[in-house]
């Protein structure tokens, strides 16, 4: 289970150049056609890797749900694929005059009619028709720190009001207003706040080398108040109000209280749970998961409150808390560090089981984000590839990159790697360049 040591510096900002061929990615069929306005269920895993011969694009895969769910899952081809070296590249270039670089997150809307999808290199987020498959509009994130873009991720407010961007190296939360019915999209920089710089509502330094030595933003979750809990790469956490404007401070937790590199996310028995994890160079190692109370935050709180609960501690190598998914009630966070996912009862907060996902499927799934099937039945999950192209790479690197579809069993306690849906990006050397991240089920209503 243990991973190849690799390199460790943070890798979030490489760029890999793909040559060779062309994915393959043919034009849509008129069967496709007729596919992309239906309203079957869908799962949509975003490809990191260059389009070929470009330094920039990438692409989504799309698979029906029906072919992900019988024995011959492990056979199942995409229905549809969005280059996005093609029109989206095309989009951003005459919206921003940059091209869209290194795809990483992907959310739905409340209604899943549409598809936000952030670039964490080039600072870019994207929002997709869902049944047409095509961007409807660019934007991109503001320089932030010593002049960095990105968007690391970019979370939806429940009542679709908002976007919520993690600007990570720049070190902003950012907002953009939404309106999916019309397709307006405003990036409302009145809203941002500077994590680098801003003070919080008890007079202390929103970073600081002891509260909070690094506030990159990783991963801006929010629960069904629209409370928003902004986890921090090195360590801390900050619960923004994001309906305000700018965006107000409404909770501060410092380093030892929440540790570094959060990002799973899931509501559920009156709790956001979130977790810490091990996956950059100063943080090696790293399985902490905690309960935060929905409601309770105020600018007049003292920091630390309301008290976090911490559920679960294991920060012996190799551990990499990361994607979280709710299951029959189940919280499971998948590691990919040690190919496990560690489930927990969502109502007690207790540990349940620890589910082996390396085995005859894949001796080295790194598993990453995940999305289940709505009957609790599935689990579709991103693996990780043989050239990470985010993540410390101690992690992050996988031997079988695609979709995971993991089999729950035991009332969404238990479960096992089912099959491997493979996703191939192969370059002119025959170096396989595929890196899924991003998955989501869409499930249109």
């Amino acid at each position: 289970m243990l991973k190849r040591i690799a390199a460790v510096a943070f890798c979030s900002l490489a760029l890999a150049s793909c040559v060779g061929d062309p994915m393959q990615e043919p034009s849509e069929t008129p069967a496709q056609s007729a596919l992309a306005g239906s309203a079957q269920p869908e799962v949509w895993v975003v490809d990191q890797s260059n389009t070929n011969g470009l330094t920039y694009g990438g692409a989504i895969h799309i698979f029906a749900v029906s072919d992900l769910m019988g024995e011959s899952a492990a056979k199942a081809k995409p229905i549809s694929s969005i280059d996005l070296g093609g029109a989206t590249a095309a989009l951003c270039m005459s919206s921003t005059g940059a091209n869209p670089v290194r795809p990483h997150m992907l959310f739905f809307n409340s209604t899943h009619s549409h598809g936000v999808l952030s670039f964490v290199v080039s600072g870019h987020v994207v929002i997709f028709d869902g049944a047409t498959r095509k961007p409807s509009a660019c934007l991109r994130m503001s320089p932030g720190a010593g002049g960095a873009i990105q968007a690391h991720a970019a979370f939806l407010t429940p009542d679709d009001r908002h976007i919520l961007v993690a600007n990570q190296n720049g070190k902003l939360l950012e907002r953009i207003d939404t309106d999916y019915a019309t397709n307006s999209y405003v990036h409302a920089t009145a809203a941002t706040i500077d994590l680098a710089n801003c003070t919080t509502p008890n007079g202390q330094p929103c970073q600081d080398p002891i509260l909070r030595p690094d506030n990159a933003p990783i991963c801006p979750r929010v629960g069904s108040g629209n409370v928003s809990w902004i986890t921090l790469r090195g360590g801390g956490l900050l619960v923004v109000d994001p309906d305000q404007t700018p965006m107000a401070i409404i909770g501060e937790y410092d380093k030892a209280t929440v540790h570094p590199n959060g990002c799973g996310g899931t509501e559920t028995g009156g709790y956001m749970w979130l977790n810490s994890g091990g996956g950059t160079a100063n943080n090696l190692h790293e399985f902490d998961v905690y309960r935060f109370p929905l409601t309770g935050y105020s600018a007049s709180n003292p920091p630390n409150t309301p008290a976090r609960l911490l559920v679960f501690s294991d920060d012996v190598e190799p551990r990499d808390a990361h994607g979280t998914t709710l299951v029959q009630g189940n919280v499971w966070i998948f590691d990919r560090g040690a190919n496990v996912a560690e489930v927990f009862d969502g109502a007690t907060g207790s540990h349940v089981a620890t589910v082996n996902l390396a085995g005859s499927s894949s001796s080295d799934p790194t598993p990453d984000l995940a999305d289940t099937h709505p009957s609790g039945n599935r689990i579709f999950v991103s693996l990780r590839g043989p050239v990470p192209l985010s993540g410390d790479p101690h992690v992050s690197t996988g031997s079988t990159p695609g979709v995971g579809v993991v089999q729950v069993q035991q009332n969404g306690t238990r479960g096992f790697l089912k099959a491997v849906v493979p996703i191939s990006n192969r370059d002119a050397a025959g170096i396989e360049r595929a890196d899924p991240h991003g998955i989501r089920l869409r499930n249109p209503r």
